[in-house]
């Protein structure tokens, strides 16, 4: 019984990793640099998406879902980045939302329907975490959600929203109630219609442009049921936070290896001009391979780990550790300051046809959107957590 389910399962990751690879080079790649140019939203990719059930991918199969591991949703999120960093980014946040509820619903009726809603409907998720005034804080909250009636009633400023207004639903981070402290924060899944989305700021940025994530006031009231049972210090541990550095580490590399694949086929060229002879790219090309699989094997294992660990009895109690806070700091910081030093590889590598942004082997927009990993929860912040916690931390 246990190997057909594991047949079973293997076999609806092959095909929706078919499916990825397809939309990648026939949807994506074509719109990427539309995306990119004009700050815009990747809707053909994601109605892509949705078409081949991808949004529900970490939906457990008792609600219809494919319930895929960490491992095999970091591996659709790099095939998809790939050919566009943005729709990788906005596929892996999706993942973490997905996953946030699918890990924490606690047999809440609500969000025991929801996610087979979300395996029927495939809608899009997004979250606010940021918050006006709690500078870059997403572990502190000023805005409270109100119980009223059966109803809850939550407004929000909102420094950055990725994708929100192209969503069909919105996780919300705020504190339990008006008594609360800044850190007993609940998690409010606001749909589409329960609110309103004020637009406050603008989203011209260097890279992954097609997130759209400028900053929105947020006007909501809806069924009480709505919020996640299961406060959110505990969900960002268990989940959010690891779904994150995790996700964002594969679709970096992801971004990394297309900027090599490039490179390669630069290379390859260079060397039919002058059969016989080893470019003197091709000796760049095997240094920036290691360093590319180096960081491949990080984010794979420790995929593998969690997806291990989440499995077992004491998962909770592993993934609230400091030992497993440390290793996903050390993750994030290693792999969001990797991808953009692999991708600078690459260029000179190519030179100035990656250097040109109507060559064949542009690296522009690969450079410009993993730049942007180091300050997705700024590395100095990431650090200065992980200084505090190897004070007290003894590794058996």
């Amino acid at each position: 019984m246990e190997s057909t389910l594991k047949m079973t399962e293997n076999a609806d990751f092959e095909t929706l990793l078919a499916a990825v690879r397809q939309i990648a080079t026939s949807v994506a790649a074509v719109h990427a640099k539309d995306v990119d140019t004009n700050a815009r939203f990747p809707q053909e990719t994601i109605a892509a998406l949705k078409s081949a059930k991808v949004l529900s991918a970490p939906v457990p199969r008792e609600f219809g879902g494919q319930g895929l591991g960490m491992k095999q949703l970091g591996a659709l999120c790099a095939a998809l980045s790939g050919a566009c960093g943005s729709s990788g980014m906005v596929l892996a946040m999706h993942y973490i939302q997905v996953a946030c509820i699918a890990r924490h619903h606690a047999d809440n009726a609500f969000f025991k329907r929801y996610l087979t809603e979300i395996v029927e409907t495939q809608p899009l998720l997004a979250s606010i975490t940021s918050e006006v005034g709690t500078f870059g804080d997403t572990r502190s909250s000023i805005c409270a959600v109100e119980r009223k009636d059966g109803k809850f009633i939550l407004n929000k400023q909102a420094t950055t929203g990725s994708y929100c207004a192209h969503a069909d639903a919105i996780l919300v981070t705020c504190r339990r109630d008006e008594s609360a402290p800044k850190s007993d924060q609940a998690l409010v899944l606001v749909r589409k219609t329960d609110g309103t989305l004020t637009q406050t700021t603008t989203w011209d940025t260097m890279g992954m442009r097609g997130t759209c994530s400028p900053g929105f006031d947020l006007v909501s009231s809806g069924p009480e049921e709505q919020i996640m049972p299961v406060g959110f210090g505990d969900i960002a541990a268990q989940s959010m936070v690891p779904y994150s550095h995790i996700l964002w580490s594969a679709l970096w590399w992801g971004i990394a290896n297309d900027a090599v694949v490039k490179a390669s086929t630069y290379v390859r060229g260079e060397a039919r001009k002058n059969p016989g002879t080893v470019p003197h790219t091709a000796t760049r090309l095997a240094e920036v391979s290691v360093q590319l699989q180096a960081m491949k094997n990080n984010w794979q294992a420790i995929a593998s780990e969690f997806d291990e660990i989440a499995a077992g009895p004491d998962a909770a109690e592993k993934l609230l550790g400091i030992g497993w806070a440390l290793k996903m700091n050390n993750l994030k910081i290693g792999s969001s300051e990797t991808a953009p030093q692999i991708v600078h590889k690459a260029l000179q590598i190519v030179g100035i046809l990656g250097y040109k942004n109507d060559s064949p082997f542009a690296l522009s927009r690969h450079y410009r959107d993993t730049l942007s990993g180091s300050l997705m929860i700024q590395n100095d912040r990431i650090a200065g957590k992980s200084a505090s916690m190897l004070l007290v931390f003894k590794d058996d």
